[in-house]
């Protein structure tokens, strides 16, 4: 049977679960979904995190918060956080896979095509990429997008079907579902050019990357044809419940008429 490829992205808020702290609670409630899709569809996730799980293991009072402080901080946290990952995921009898890339990776053949050809063969072999930006030598992370480009890019690499983006809201609604009680969840989406004025920026301190970046990731699969969710992370089963069609959120359906291929660096 053929499995189809998906990348889930998950953000700092939703590995935090409302906390300061990486909530192992929610990346088990991440591998049990994994466990039961892994025979219909090969997932690779792009994680952020690195950061905050620093802050959780070590005392950073002094750091400051200048883009080296925060280099340094995820080079510290990353193989925390992946040794999170790394027990809570053995106990479902996942294994899997640390890849730190840049955008760097995607702009020539060659580091594309290796790049592809690392995780397909760790698919292969029943393992999950975990994929993150190398804070240490790239640093777009720390001040654009919470990986969400990274994610988009990922996706158009390994030419998936699907790319879902995890946020701490339902989708995208008509106004902010935080301010005004009357808000109303979009439930599918063509037309990119038609929901700016419903894009409202929030920062909560623990992740960067917006609704403006979200969508800046959405155009980029649209242009290979990729269709892209934004689901509530906050949400048990997620992942799960999304692609089975039982939670609401926005589905972000790429039109007929394709935008002009980008680069790789757009």
């Amino acid at each position: 049977m053929k499995k189809y490829k998906i990348v889930v992205k998950i953000g700092t808020s939703t590995l935090t679960a409302g906390t300061t702290k990486i909530s192992r609670g929610k990346i088990e409630d991440i591998a049990k979904q994994l466990e039961k899709l892994k025979t219909q569809y090969d997932i690779v996730i792009v994680s952020s995190g690195a950061i905050a799980t620093a802050r959780q293991f070590v005392n950073m009072e002094g750091w400051g918060n200048s883009v080296p402080s925060k280099q340094a901080m995820s080079a510290i946290g990353q193989p925390k956080l992946m040794q999170i990952y790394s027990e809570v995921f053995s106990d479902f009898n996942l294994k899997i896979a640390q890849c730190l890339m840049t955008y760097k990776d995607f702009d020539n053949d060659v580091s594309r095509a290796n790049t592809t050809n690392t995780i397909n063969e760790l698919l292969l072999n029943n393992y999950i990429p975990i994929i993150n930006e190398n804070d240490t030598t790239a640093v777009e992370e720390l001040i654009l997008g919470d990986n969400d480009k990274l994610s988009a890019l990922v996706a158009t690499l390994i030419d998936a079907e699907k790319l879902i983006i995890v946020s701490d809201i339902d989708g995208l609604f008509d106004k902010n579902p935080k301010l005004y009680a009357d808000a109303v969840l979009i439930p599918e989406i063509s037309d990119l050019q038609a929901i700016d004025k419903y894009i409202e920026e929030k920062d909560n301190g623990l992740g960067t990357g917006g609704m403006t970046s979200k969508i800046a990731a959405i155009k980029i699969c649209f242009r290979k044809n990729i269709t892209v969710y934004i689901v509530n992370g906050a949400k048990p089963g997620f992942i799960e419940d999304s692609l089975n069609g039982k939670m609401k959120f926005t589905k972000f359906i790429p039109p007929a008429e394709q935008l002009p291929i980008a680069t790789w660096s757009e």
